[in-house]
């Protein structure tokens, strides 16, 4: 897939008003075209990505086939999280690999056209002056225009209790002053040693409370839900591919 096959934005300015374009159709495929961008979303399907056009346009394809690709390529298999989640949250991951996808684009652009240290600076300003996706989807951006002095604390609260509840979970589990038995000793530890997990799917950080399983080919750790795997389905399973890995054809 060529998300930049129309021009090659080489100024600042140029390069700007691509990221706006594309900014803006992935935007109405979250939010005015959404109940169309979430049928073309099949977890049945192989892997897709979410691609915004200079031309205000959006799409759901597959990756490109050139490796590596002319541009930076969108977050990979948004489809198959989509049945696993809230389909707020799942929106909300969409777009915040959107935003992620946004700025490697228009970075891209940036050091292939050998942009200073000013001119990058002057660029991520002009971006930085435009709400994220996410914050359209979710309507934070609104809330900021209406309450700007208690938005970086609202957000920072958010963000915290947007984990589910495993942050506040855990805290509770482990926070009251009493002795321990052998199982929450081992859930701690395992707690900590997987902290920093996050799963590959959602992005959401690692609960011991929580099943997960790793790939044994990318060796990166999912939650059973999200990759529709059972602890029971798994007792079976003696290599586990994600859908990543599955999906990846062997070529000739």
């Amino acid at each position: 897939m060529d998300a930049g096959a129309q021009y090659n934005p080489r100024t600042v300015e140029e390069v700007f008003r691509d990221f706006k374009g594309r900014r803006a159709g992935l935007i109405k495929a979250l939010t005015t075209d959404v109940e169309e961008f979430y049928q073309q979303c099949d977890p049945e399907k192989e892997n897709l990505c979410l691609y915004g056009f200079p031309s205000e346009q959006w799409e759901v394809n597959l990756p490109a086939e050139e490796v590596p690709p002319e541009l930076p390529e969108p977050a990979l298999g948004i489809n198959f999280a989509r049945d696993g989640m809230q389909e707020k949250d799942w929106l909300s991951l969409v777009a915040v690999h959107s935003d992620a996808w946004l700025l490697a684009v228009a970075f891209y652009f940036g050091a292939r056209f050998g942009f200073d240290k000013a001119d990058r600076k002057r660029l991520f300003t002009m971006i930085n002056d435009l709400p994220t996706i996410f914050e359209v989807v979710t309507g934070t951006a609104k809330k900021q225009n209406k309450e700007k002095s208690s938005v970086s604390n609202h957000s920072g609260n958010k963000t915290k209790s947007n984990s589910k509840g495993r942050g506040s979970e855990s805290q509770g589990k482990y926070s009251k002053v009493q002795p321990k038995d052998e199982e929450e000793v081992l859930d701690e530890e395992e707690e900590e040693e997987h902290g920093e997990t996050l799963c590959g799917a959602c992005g959401e950080s690692y609960a011991s409370d929580e099943f997960w399983i790793c790939c044994d080919i990318c060796e990166k750790w999912f939650h059973g839900k999200c990759v529709k795997i059972t602890p029971a389905r798994a007792e079976h399973i003696k290599q586990y591919k994600c859908p990543s890995c599955s999906n990846k054809r062997v070529r000739p």
